[in-house]
């Protein structure tokens, strides 16, 4: 009867009952806030990585593509006629040493001889013609 006894002590159910209650507890925070936190953090660094890399891999990639330009030192207005062909009109300033003055003197030119035609012409170094860089 003893042993029947202690198989329904209420010291045995309390002290299961703790032990579970503290063993469930242990692995609700393992798997509720340590795995993911920690499964976190690696992801927060490893996404920090893939970004890095990517701005590196742009960043290189850019440097390789844009070469530094040999910009040229003289531009040229051409002008053509209606028919296409290369003509001359007295008064006009064909030579000039920057871009933006150049197609400043065009735009100004094609508003006062609109049935004509003006390029943006330079010579550039390594080619066997003049590149014309705007054309209207």
């Amino acid at each position: 009867m003893n042993a029947f006894q202690m198989i329904f002590d209420w010291k045995t159910y309390i002290l299961t009952a703790l032990a579970v209650i503290s063993f469930s507890s242990f692995v609700a925070v393992l798997f509720g806030q340590t795995i993911p936190g920690i499964i976190l953090a690696f992801f927060k660094v490893a996404s920090e990585y893939v970004i890095l890399g990517a701005v590196f891999i742009f960043a290189l990639a850019w440097l390789i593509k844009a070469k530094p330009h040999n910009r040229p030192k003289n531009y040229s207005v051409v002008v053509f006629d209606v028919f296409g062909k290369k003509s001359h009109i007295d008064g006009l300033r064909t030579e000039f040493k920057t871009h933006d003055v150049a197609w400043s003197f065009m735009k100004q030119y094609k508003e006062a001889y609109p049935f004509c035609n003006f390029a943006l012409v330079s010579d550039i170094p390594k080619a066997d013609k003049p590149t014309i860089f705007r054309y209207i």
